[in-house]
């Protein structure tokens, strides 16, 4: 499974995937935002990496990649703000046959800002400064987003659980289990009545 956290700057994605990764210590977490790195070392950056089409290939061939040869699941801690960039990726990775759960993480815009005003980044790292500004700017259509997100999608509320609860809802959504003492992971079969459609 390929366990995609959604929402804005600050909403708390990469401590979902953090809280994730601790439980599932087989799991690979991805990052898309390195493969647009990678893609500025060879092109000047020019705003957003999100608009570059090869971006969002690489994003989705990587992950497949990374599913398919190193993990059973992959968790993947990236926004996707712009719906068609959301439907482009999401829908190439289950074009492909995976099975994608998408989580949208929401919080009340005062909440965002505030974490993301608190958050220390890197001296020197201008990706840093500029992630935190975009973030900064684009606060308002975070939020936004929350209601446009589609059939299916997993919404819960990052100011209002803690982390461990996050996780709770996401691995139980996920029909996923923490490893037992015999380092087995377990995942029940689904039925069919059960699968979203």
């Amino acid at each position: 499974m390929i366990i995609w956290i959604n929402g804005g700057f600050g909403a708390g994605k990469t401590t979902l995937a953090e809280e994730l990764q601790r439980r599932l210590p087989d799991a690979v977490v991805y990052d898309p935002e390195d493969v647009g790195l990678m893609l500025w070392k060879w092109m000047p950056p020019n705003g957003d990496f999100q608009h570059l089409p090869s971006w969002r290939e690489l994003t989705v061939a990587t992950a497949l990649s990374l599913r398919r040869h190193h993990a059973d699941t992959l968790i993947v801690p990236m926004s996707l703000i712009r719906d068609a960039y959301r439907t482009e990726i999401l829908g190439g990775l289950a074009d492909a046959g995976e099975d994608v759960l998408h989580v949208f993480l929401e919080a009340d815009a005062g909440v965002l800002r505030e974490r993301l005003n608190a958050r220390v980044t890197s001296p020197g790292r201008d990706w840093d400064q500029a992630a935190r500004k975009l973030g900064l700017t684009g606060v308002d259509e975070m939020v936004a987003a929350a209601a446009r997100q589609p059939a299916g999608t997993l919404l819960l509320r990052s100011d209002k659980l803690t982390s461990a609860e996050l996780a709770d809802e996401v691995l139980a959504t996920a029909h996923l289990h923490q490893d037992h003492a015999d380092r087995k992971r377990i995942r029940p079969a689904r039925s069919l009545d059960s699968e979203e459609t």
